[in-house]
C-alpha cells in the first residue's frame, strides 16, 4: 500500500514523502519498506534506532520518530495498528501459486490436503486429515500424524515428528480494545518456524507471530497439550511437559526443562539450562543458568521444599 493510502485508512495526519509499504513489523525488525508502531512506553527507546519507513505514533512519541521515517500521528496507535493488520494479512489460500511439490518417496494419504505453493520434502509420511497450507514447507523425513494442521507460510524442518491434532500457525490471542471495551482483531501476519529434529505431542497449539516468527529450535521436545503463544522462542533441546503454557514473546534458552502445567508470563527471557518443577509459574526474566525452580511465583527449588515442609508441620 502507498503510505498516503495507509494514512487515509487510519485517519492519520500525514506529511512528507509518499512511499510504497510492503508489510508491517516491530520497531527493531522493520526494514526501510515496512511500517511499525509504538503503543507502549517501554518500547520508546527503540524508536530512534528503527529503520521503519513509517511509524504509527501519538503526540507523546511523535518527536522521537527519526528523520528517516514518516510519523503517522493518531490518538490510539494500538487500535489503528490492529485495523491495519487486516490490510496486510495474506489470503487464506494462495490460488495463484503453483501446484504443491511432493518429494521423492514421500507417502501422502488420499485424505490429506496440500494447498497450492506448499512443498513437502523427501521420505515424508503425511497421514489422513493433515492440512498443509499455501507456501508452507515440510522438510525431509518428517512425519505428520492424522489431523495435523500446518497453516500457510509456516516451516517444519527435517526429521520432525508432529503428533495427531496439533495445530501449527494459528493466530495468537491478540486484539486491541477501546475505551468502551470493544475488541478489534490483530491479524497475525508472521509465521512459525520449527527447526530440525523436533517432536511435538498431540493436540498442541503453536501460534504464528504477529510480525516475524514464532521459533522452536533444533532438537526440542514438546509433550501433548502444550500452548506456545505468538512470537515465542524455544531454545535448542528444550524439554516441555504436558499442559504447559508460554505467553506471547517469551524466550527460553537452550536446554530449558519445564515440568507439567508450568507457565511463563509474556515478554520474559530465561537463561539456558534452567529446570522448572511441575506447576512452576515464571513471572520475571531469569539471567542465571543451571538453576532449579518451583512454586508460584517461582523460587529456588530447595527454598520451596522447605516452605512446603513448614506448612505441613503447621497443620499437624
Amino acid at each position: 500500500m502507498k503510505l498516503s493510502e495507509i494514512a487515509q485508512f487510519i485517519g492519520a495526519e500525514f506529511s512528507g514523502e509518499d512511499r510504497e509499504i510492503t508489510s508491517m513489523n516491530t520497531l527493531s525488525d522493520a526494514s526501510q519498506t515496512e511500517l511499525s508502531f509504538v503503543a507502549n512506553v517501554k518500547y520508546v527507546k527503540e524508536i530512534s534506532s528503527s529503520n521503519a519507513a513509517a511509524i504509527i505514533c501519538d503526540s507523546s512519541t511523535k518527536d522521537k520518530v527519526p528523520s528517516t521515517a514518516v510519523a503517522l500521528l493518531v490518538e490510539f496507535p494500538y487500535w489503528q495498528m490492529a485495523s491495519l493488520t487486516a490490510k496486510f494479512a495474506p489470503p487464506l489460500e494462495d490460488i495463484s501459486s503453483p501446484q504443491a511439490i511432493i518429494g521423492d518417496a514421500s507417502i501422502v494419504s488420499d485424505k490429506a490436503e496440500i494447498a497450492r505453493g506448499a512443498i513437502v520434502g523427501k521420505n515424508c509420511n503425511i497421514m489422513a486429515g493433515v492440512y498443509i497450507g499455501s507456501n508452507a514447507i515440510i522438510g525431509d523425513n518428517t512425519t505428520l500424524y492424522p489431523n495435523v494442521v500446518v497453516y500457510r507460510d509456516c516451516r517444519v524442518g527435517s526429521r520432525c515428528v508432529i503428533h495427531a491434532g496439533t495445530v501449527i500457525g494459528s493466530d495468537g490471542f491478540g486484539f486491541a480494545s477501546d475505551k468502551n471495551g470493544i475488541h478489534k482483531k490483530i491479524y497475525h501476519i508472521g509465521n512459525v518456524v520449527i527447526e530440525d529434529d523436533v517432536e511435538i505431542g498431540s493436540n498442541s497449539s503453536i501460534d504464528r507471530a504477529v510480525f516475524g516468527t514464532t521459533l522452536i529450535k533444533q532438537g526440542a521436545r514438546l509433550d501433548n497439550l502444550i500452548h506456545v503463544a505468538h512470537n515465542c522462542e524455544i531454545g535448542e533441546y528444550s524439554v516441555i511437559a504436558g499442559q504447559t503454557g508460554l505467553a506471547g514473546s517469551s524466550k527460553l534458552g537452550r536446554s530449558s526443562v519445564f515440568g507439567a502445567q508450568s507457565g511463563v508470563a509474556g515478554h520474559l527471557e530465561i537463561a539456558p539450562f534452567n529446570t522448572f518443577a511441575a506447576r512452576t509459574g515464571v513471572t520475571k526474566s531469569i539471567k542465571e543458568s543451571g538453576k532449579v525452580f518451583a512454586g508460584f511465583p517461582f523460587m529456588d527449588h530447595r527454598a520451596w521444599l522447605k516452605i512446603q515442609g513448614k506448612l505441613a508441620r503447621l497443620i499437624k
